[in-house]
């Protein structure tokens, strides 16, 4: 369910509401359905190791600026990553190589094109085509999403946890923001990243710790241009949480004098950028909104679109890991033991040739 508009409230309630508890019974059917599909065993394989960036919930946690900072962290080890993503909001199927000088965010949506600023990114439908294209750009995969995918198989599953949210009020889609009963899942991670402070996401890396899963830690760090601090501003963003971009907005010495909220993903209409455009006018504000929103702007040849996209300014967001050398030595140990598996059952093949 990445194509949700945006979060319900109630589904960060610590206890279930009234409505939550209503429509209960279509979440224990969407679990059960969800958590089946992960226990199939994979499609396909590919020779270099694939690192998949996950999540329990649906909704954001951060998992592009983290692929952001993973990947830098692997590039100072000497690595060539390549991302991979389902390209979801772009039309294109793929596998595909994106070309930010070429494709737009309805090409290949708004996270395929934040990624490949960085490094070469393949969308793809089919995760193992796509791999498949990957690693021919690349030594090492990284899977934005997919967690709960069975089709490829990975090397590593790294599962995000927000502390502030954590996975809500414990129930499967569309009661609650769990993709299948978190008990389910658990089995498929190898590790637990909690994503800032709180202590709903604390009680979600302690049942982690409990089945054996080691934790690591980041945060999120908001980045304003340096023009803007303590400038008044008009913060607009069609995410997943948009509270959460406002709060940083103000986090990072904005003064946030009006909020606009969209659904995950949304494709901004002409009339939404004249209202926008409007209201900052009025206000004497200056726009400002997310890098995701930003490059679905991106290339908007409509009058009051191309204005916006001109006008707003992007409020960065920078994933700080904790302790960075402990999951490098993590994700190494992980990519050994693959590499020794698989030259085992290589040999074993041989072996049986032989006879």
């Amino acid at each position: 369910m990445s194509g949700m508009r945006q979060a319900p409230a109630f589904w960060w309630h610590a206890r279930p509401s009234a409505l939550a508890r209503l429509i209960q019974p279509v979440s224990a059917l969407y679990g059960a359905i969800t958590a089946r599909r992960m226990a199939r065993p994979p499609k396909g394989w590919i020779d270099a190791p694939v690192i998949c960036i996950g999540n329990f919930v649906a909704g954001g946690t951060g998992k592009t600026p983290f692929a952001l900072a993973l990947a830098e962290l692997l590039v100072q080890q000497g690595r060539r990553p390549a991302f991979l993503l389902r390209g979801y909001g772009g039309r294109e199927r793929g596998p595909l190589l994106v070309d930010p000088a070429r494709h737009t965010a309805r090409d290949v949506g708004d996270e395929a094109l934040l990624l490949a600023d960085r490094a070469p990114t393949v969308i793809a439908r089919d995760r193992v085509a796509g791999a498949r294209l990957a690693e021919r750009h690349g030594d090492i995969v990284l899977m934005d999403d997919g967690f709960q995918n069975p089709d490829l198989a990975k090397t590593v599953s790294l599962v995000l946890v927000d502390g502030e949210t954590g996975t809500g009020n414990d129930l499967s889609l569309p009661a609650g923001p769990l993709r299948a009963p978190l008990f389910r899942q658990l089995p498929f991670a190898n590790a637990l990243v909690g994503i800032g402070a709180g202590a709903a996401g604390d009680r979600v890396l302690a049942l982690g710790t409990a089945h054996g899963l080691p934790v690591f830690r980041a945060t999120l760090a908001p980045r304003a241009p340096a023009d803007l601090a303590g400038a008044r501003a008009l913060v607009f963003a069609g995410i997943g949480r948009p509270e959460k971009v406002f709060r940083s907005a103000r986090d990072a010495g904005l003064e946030v004098v009006a909020t606009r909220s969209f659904g995950d993903h949304h494709r901004y209409s002409e009339a939404d950028a004249r209202a926008l455009l409007a209201e900052a006018g009025t206000l004497g504000a200056q726009l400002v909104t997310t890098g995701k929103d930003r490059a679905r702007l991106a290339g908007a040849t409509t009058p009051a679109l191309a204005d916006l996209a001109a006008r707003a300014k992007v409020l960065e967001v920078e994933m700080q890991l904790e302790e960075p050398e402990t999951l490098e030595a993590f994700l190494n140990a992980a990519i050994r033991a693959r590499s020794a598996t698989s030259d085992t059952k290589s040999a074993n093949s041989g072996a049986k040739i032989d006879d």
